[in-house]
């Protein structure tokens, strides 16, 4: 099996025209995105809460959550990200697909749109 590895640009939602572009491996068995404290804190993202973690080990770890903009060619979305320390993989996470409306194909290991549905309710009378 093959990793997905992709160019993803982050900003701040307060201000997307300033971002930072930077290379992502694809997980689709994360929820959240990971991204280095210090770009994030550079571009301005605050953490807003805490999130506990569980390692493959067992161990417990606590890292800081906030939001983020990303772009991947044309698709743009906001998603939560996790501020990463020493040592975390920068990792682009099911939540942040889903946001820019792609999922990734698990045996190809290839992403594919995401089929965008929105429910409508008709009411005649």
């Amino acid at each position: 099996m093959g990793l997905t590895v992709l160019e993803v640009e982050v900003g701040n939602p307060a201000n997307p025209e300033v971002a930072e572009k930077i290379e992502f491996l694809v997980d689709s068995g994360a929820i959240y995105s990971v991204v280095p404290t210090p770009l994030l804190e550079g571009l301005g993202i605050r953490p807003l809460a805490t999130q506990d973690f569980r390692l493959a080990d067992g161990s417990k770890i606590v890292r800081k959550k906030g939001g983020a903009f990303f772009r991947y060619g044309a698709r743009v979305g906001v998603a939560d990200v996790i501020f990463g320390e020493e040592g975390d993989s920068t990792l682009l996470g099911t939540f942040t697909l889903g946001a820019l409306g792609l999922s990734l194909d698990p045996l190809r290991r290839e992403l594919k749109p995401l089929p965008m549905l929105l429910a409508r309710l008709s009411i005649t009378l």
